[in-house]
């Protein structure tokens, strides 16, 4: 049986793994380099019959010149104005070579790169699998041509929710790339986060897992377990495990990263912000998530504004991580100009840790101080809508679940509730549900038992109606009963 994510906050850094992952990794690849490693010329095509060359007024000089017009603007991101040159270099490339010439694979992976730009994702999945599909038809299944397609057809199916293919053609891409350049290449990098964000989609928790390891594992081999580069790596696998509920393994790689970056940059240095916002946030989720057995996890917000509340066996909220916070704002601070998007970051982390540990008045103070330095970076969008800290969901969900796949089947519940100001679930009501009537009321029993940062408005919590929420639950099958004598 695979391995599911820890139960309170697998749905939260799933979906906080794939939003961040779209932003910042999923960008299809930029324009494809039409005859590597010249960056601006048109890809070359294969010799022309003399009657279609003779038939064609175009020639590769006006087809140059075009894409230069194209670099120029895609590289300056003006998408919308690089959109009519892109679709004009395919359409000047298959007047001159014909519709299925391999000629026509990096324009049309270049104009599937601006329509996923665009967000058109549809688009961009045409055109990359039109270029897949000239390859197929007309090269090796070896051929390096076929990595960007792949790739950029793979964002584009993830973009679309269709995780299934997304997670086929990536993993085809990351075999190609690793057969062509070598198993540990640091190319293979852009390919494997949305590889591994299709595999979280997708509940392949075991097939993610090994895809984060290996991520880690190129990054050190291509950059040397103590270099300066190793600190996104390792906050990426930092994250996975803190999903897996494997906080003093996360703890570790973030002191790790603490360590590098004190060598790098010196002590107080920003450089440690990251790693010191990642073993404070491993401590929190650690007292909030609690153990897997019921009976031993209090509800970390039963009381308000009392001191720091302590678990069954003597458990408590960890000092070292508001030091560690503390640290991290000193640091911030120390750099000049302040870094107000990271120092708001901080301090929201700041406020969960409060609210976490029972202190939700003192919680509230410090994030109207983080809003106001969000808001002065331009963008406050972290604390634009509630933010899930604590959740528990009943036995049957499928991230808490023993049973087998084969013995149960799936079933879905979708709840629909307020979050109110101090970071309460109010009117909580089942919306939409093919589950029988005790496991829609035991999501309901658990989702009232959840507990919210607030959204902030103007600086202030405010309640927010219309939030949902969906539980995918694993009900056992009942087995067909044999008759005697049979």
């Amino acid at each position: 049986m695979q391995r599911r994510a820890h139960p309170a906050i697998a749905s939260a850094v799933v979906v906080a793994l794939a939003a961040a992952w779209v932003s910042a990794h999923a960008a299809a690849p930029a324009p494809t380099k039409p005859t590597a490693p010249t960056p601006a010329k048109p890809a070359a095509a294969a010799p022309v019959a003399p009657a279609a060359a003779a038939q064609s007024a175009v020639t590769d000089a006006d087809r140059q010149q075009v894409y230069r017009q194209f670099r120029e603007l895609f590289d300056s991101r003006k998408y919308t104005e690089a959109l009519p040159v892109a679709e004009k270099l395919v359409s000047m490339t298959q007047e001159q070579y014909g519709e299925k010439d391999r000629a026509l694979v990096n324009p049309l992976t270049n104009l599937g790169t601006v329509h996923y730009r665009l967000k058109d994702f549809a688009a961009a999945e045409q055109d990359y699998g039109r270029s897949v599909e000239i390859l197929e038809a007309t090269a090796a299944s070896t051929d390096r041509q076929f990595l960007r397609p792949l790739h950029g057809l793979g964002a584009a199916h993830f973009a679309e929710g269709e995780f299934v293919d997304a997670s086929v053609n990536l993993k085809r891409a990351i075999d190609l790339s690793r057969n062509l350049d070598g198993l540990f290449n640091i190319e293979q990098l852009q390919i494997l986060d949305p590889l591994i964000a299709s595999y979280i989609k997708l509940d392949l928790t075991a097939d993610a897992e090994k895809e984060q390891q290996y991520a880690l594992r190129v990054a050190e081999s291509a950059y040397g377990k103590s270099d300066i580069r190793m600190l996104k790596p390792l906050d990426r696998y930092g994250r996975w495990l803190e999903q897996l509920g494997r906080y003093t393994t996360a703890r570790l790689l973030y002191a790790r990263a603490l360590t590098i970056a004190e060598q790098s940059g010196g002590r107080g240095s920003v450089l440690g912000v990251e790693p010191l916002l990642g073993i404070a946030r491993s401590y929190r989720l650690e007292f909030v998530n609690g153990s897997e057995d019921p009976a031993a996890t209090p509800d970390p917000f039963g009381q308000q504004d009392v001191a720091p509340m302590q678990l069954e066996g003597g458990q408590r909220l960890n000092p070292d991580g508001e030091r560690a916070l503390r640290l991290a704002l000193n640091a911030i601070e120390k750099a000049q100009p302040i870094d107000h998007k990271k120092r708001g970051e901080t301090l929201t982390e700041l406020g969960d840790w409060y609210a976490s540990a029972g202190s939700f008045t003192k919680g509230i103070e410090v994030y109207r101080e983080a809003w106001k330095e969000l808001s002065a970076s331009g963008d406050a969008s972290l604390l634009a809508q509630p933010r899930l800290l604590a959740y528990r969901p009943p036995a049957s969900s499928a991230r808490r679940s023993k049973l087998d796949s084969d013995e149960s089947e799936e079933r879905f519940v979708e709840v629909r509730y307020t979050v109110t100001k101090d970071g309460r679930t109010d009117h909580v009501e089942t919306v939409s549900s093919d589950a029988a009537d005790a496991s829609q009321k035991a999501v309901v029993a658990a989702m009232k038992k959840a507990r919210y940062a607030p959204r902030l408005e103007n600086g202030e919590p405010v309640d927010t109606n219309g939030v949902t929420w969906r539980e995918k639950l694993l009900i056992k099958v009942k087995q067909p009963t044999q008759q005697k004598g049979s």
